[in-house]
């Protein structure tokens, strides 16, 4: 129940990240979630694109000389009211797994938003979530979205 994230490595300069959207858009890549974390010298850009677009996204990406690399995260369907997220988090806590990143998707239907998580140990965090009653949407569900 993975779904697959593109990393970028991007210049920390002016205009590299309208850049880069630029080249997906115009190739009519549509991102459905980014998250970008930065240092003095360069970005990172996470991103979610249909999956069936992510073969597309690596080669425009590649052909214009971005770093890139493909990951596989979670995205779990979090109740959207005070403490729906808190509850997830403890669950993770208390199983002893830890967060590497994440970041929020979209608002989900049903009253849910979607978080995007990249865990100590992926195949166990699904695991527990599907033990737990914690929804893990697929890369279908989310395509569909």
């Amino acid at each position: 129940m993975f779904i697959k994230q593109i990393s970028v490595f991007l210049e920390n300069k002016r205009g590299s990240f309208r850049m880069l959207t630029e080249l997906l858009g115009k190739n009519g890549i549509d991102l459905l979630a980014v998250s970008i974390a930065d240092t003095k010298n360069f970005g990172i850009v996470r991103c979610v694109v249909r999956g069936t677009e992510c073969d597309k996204a690596l080669e425009l990406l590649k052909n214009a000389d971005y770093s890139t690399r493909v990951n596989n995260v979670i995205c779990v369907a979090v109740p959207d009211r005070p403490c729906g997220l808190a509850e997830v988090l403890a669950l993770l806590d208390d199983n002893d797994l830890f967060i590497e990143y994440t970041y929020s998707f979209v608002r989900g239907r049903e009253n849910n938003a979607l978080i995007i998580l990249r865990l100590s140990e992926q195949e166990r965090g699904v695991k527990l979530f599907a033990d737990n009653g914690v929804r893990v949407l697929s890369q279908d569900e989310v395509d569909a979205l």
